[in-house]
């Protein structure tokens, strides 16, 4: 069968000018799959070569590349090296291009704040000083919860000089899951803020902060940083607002020389059971990571502006900081809603920022694609050069709107994936070769990806499992205080190989293409939520028994959740699905709030009692619900096949709406 024709293609000038194309040259090789080839089989020359090209800042130089000897999961990288994160970022710009533009930050009101990277030093000092007097040192934990704001993006850096670990949170998270990830990072300190303007309207996240340090007297300090206005109620002797933190005539603190293993950044993702995973980052690992995916695949240069619409809790919050100040760019942070007070919002910001990257979801594309083409821009924004994407799976419609409507058939789309565990992308597009909708050029130069069969054999032509088969720069340093289940969500399934959990497929013409999650992990606009932490909020409330959550496709958030519930005996079954519903929203946030709750019976398990999760999303929509062989009682189906046919009836998912 003939492969569909590419909608992009770069020049053989585009190609060569690229700072892909200029690395690749410089290493001896004159295509793409020529250096991706000649990086696995050499690693320690690739990432050597690597570092260097990007002019990472080292305070004690590295004796080598990588140390395997305790086990290909816990390589350790640039053994003997020390660094800081914030020197590559931020010192060694301010040095060299103090006036260069290092943050922009636009808010939904429309008032925009802009630090020079001298200013951004300056104003990173005064914050870790700051901090160090209220008792943060190397290696405490602290919790960011805020919205995309200076602020935001200030306290990360601060916390790298200091030698902290940043735990960045979803400004939408409900108390518990913000009570969760502080709990289990050991955090002493929170950055907060009063609230964030969403549509018009203030969100407050003080009170949300406050009800989640209930029970945490680990948390000494609260620090408020005032984003919208509102009066707070602040506890005496803990919280103290960010201006009061920044005053005074404190002694500047030192930066800290850190090993390229010490952590950096914990960043909290979920899979398909248990608790939230804390994915351990290092200075040498996300913030490299960044700069490689930033450099190589985007195509960003000192200068440029990268805007991602994004949350600092999400993976690409601190990629998007990282990756542009590494590279003496500037990260454009826009704070609000994407579409508000019109769908051309971003278009918009795009413009007056002269934004030349622009990152945007699938499910942003298809929020403003519903709209027709009244709020596309007149013209494409004046500075963009390219489009990123990441998240989710592309439908063709969505890729094309935004390649032909708004980049005018001009600006490619480069598609990116990886994850929270990942520190970057597995696989990504870049200006050496070219693209079609939803497709990536292949694995990330220094990745060894390939797609595996069943049986563990590397599959093209077919849907496989996407997995790694030699350790990277970036990639997770373990689970936090848990290297156990590290290697048994990992690395259990074929030796030496780690399985990401989504399905992937390599065509004909050497394209490759991300085709969903494997595993149980919900999706909701990009955001990966594990169902255990939707099961528990919805059983909080003691009116029902056991709960199973999946995810079913959404035409605008990519997936939406729905949730099973078996009710207690006497309750009112009239108000279980509003109150189920409820609770998750309050628990994870609005974003979580279910599509639907359905009370069922019984849940579908199998003999020793594990939920059989993916089996009732199967039969749920219709679909071929896999192996039954386990499963104890097959009636329990029943329920949720007639379910699904009253919503195929009627087009939409109208049983037990989760009501207001």
């Amino acid at each position: 069968m003939k492969e569909p024709k590419a909608s992009w293609v770069p020049s053989p000038e585009q190609a060569a000018a690229s700072r892909l194309g200029r690395f690749a040259g410089a290493s001896g090789c004159s295509t793409y799959a020529e250096l991706c080839r000649k990086a696995t089989a050499e690693p320690r020359w690739f990432w050597d070569a690597m570092v260097r090209d990007l002019g990472i800042a080292w305070s004690t130089p590295y004796g080598d590349v990588m140390d395997t000897s305790e086990g290909v999961p816990f390589t350790r990288w640039f053994p003997g090296g020390r660094l800081n994160a914030y020197e590559s970022g931020v010192t060694r710009h301010a040095q060299k291009t103090p006036s260069g533009i290092a943050l922009i930050a636009e808010d939904e009101a429309g008032t925009t704040r802009r630090l020079t990277y001298a200013e951004l030093e300056a104003t990173v000092e005064q914050a870790a000083a700051g901090l160090c007097a209220i008792g943060v040192e190397r290696g405490t934990s602290v919790g960011l919860y805020l919205p995309l704001v200076i602020e935001n993006a200030v306290a990360l850096l601060a916390c790298a000089k200091l030698g902290a670990v940043a735990v960045p949170l979803f400004s939408g998270f409900g108390a518990d899951a913000i009570r969760q990830r502080l709990d289990d990072a050991g955090a002493t300190v929170l950055i907060t803020a009063d609230g964030a303007l969403r549509r018009g309207r203030p969100v407050r996240m003080k009170e949300t902060a406050d009800q989640a340090l209930l029970g945490l007297p680990a948390v000494r300090s609260v620090v408020l940083v005032s984003c919208a206005g509102l009066e707070v109620p602040m506890r005496e002797g803990r919280d103290l607002g960010w201006d009061r933190l920044l005053s005074g005539d404190r002694r500047s603190v030192s930066t800290e020389a850190m090993s390229p293993q010490d952590p950096l950044l914990l960043l909290y993702t979920s899979g398909t059971t248990g608790r939230p995973k804390g994915t351990v980052h290092g200075h040498a690992g996300l913030p490299i990571k960044s700069a490689q995916d930033w450099a190589y695949g985007m195509d960003f240069h000192a200068g440029e502006r990268f805007m991602w619409v994004t949350d600092m809790g999400w993976v690409m919050g601190p990629l998007l900081v990282f990756g542009s100040l590494m590279l003496g760019g500037t990260a454009v942070l826009y704070d609000g809603a994407a579409d508000y007070p019109d769908p051309g919002r971003i278009w918009s910001v795009a413009e007056r920022q002269a934004v030349t990257h622009l990152g945007i979801s699938p499910t942003l594309i298809r929020v403003l694609m519903a709209t027709g083409n009244g709020f596309a821009p007149d013209q494409t924004p004046s500075k963009l050069r390219l489009f990123a994407s990441t998240g989710e799976p592309w439908t063709p419609e969505a890729w094309s709107w935004l390649f032909e409507t708004v980049g005018a058939k001009r600006l490619p789309i480069i598609n990116y994936s990886g994850g929270t565990e990942c520190g970057g992308g597995l696989l990504s597009g870049n200006l050496m070769t070219p693209c079609r909708p939803g497709s990536f050029a292949g694995p990330v130069p220094g990745i060894d990806a390939a797609v595996y069969d069943s049986a563990g054999q590397p599959v093209s032509g077919a849907v496989g499992e996407l997995v790694v088969r030699q350790p990277y720069v970036g990639m997770t340093l373990g689970f936090w205080k848990d290297p156990e289940r590290y290697l048994q969500t990992y690395w259990s399934r074929w030796p030496g190989v780690w399985v990401h959990g989504d399905w992937a497929a390599i065509e004909e013409d050497g394209l490759w293409f991300i085709l969903g999650r494997s595993d149980d992990t919900i999706k909701v606009a990009g955001k990966r939520l594990g169902p255990a932490e939707v099961e528990a909020a919805a059983l909080d409330g003691g009116s029902i028994a056991e709960a199973a959550a999946v995810g079913v496709p959404d035409a605008i958030k990519g997936q939406a959740v729905v949730v099973f519930v078996v009710a207690r005996q006497g309750v009112d079954l009239s108000t279980v699905a509003g109150d189920v519903s409820r609770r998750i929203e309050s628990s994870l946030g609005k974003p979580f709030r279910p599509l639907a709750v359905h009370v069922i019976p019984r849940l579908p398990k199998t003999r020793n009692g594990k939920i059989l999760r993916r089996v009732i999303r199967n039969v749920f929509l219709n679909e071929p619900p896999g192996d039954l062989s386990a499963l104890d009682d097959p009636t329990a189906l029943d329920p949720i096949r007639l379910l699904a046919n009253a919503r195929g009836a009627a087009g939409r998912d109208q049983a037990a709406p989760a009501a207001d």
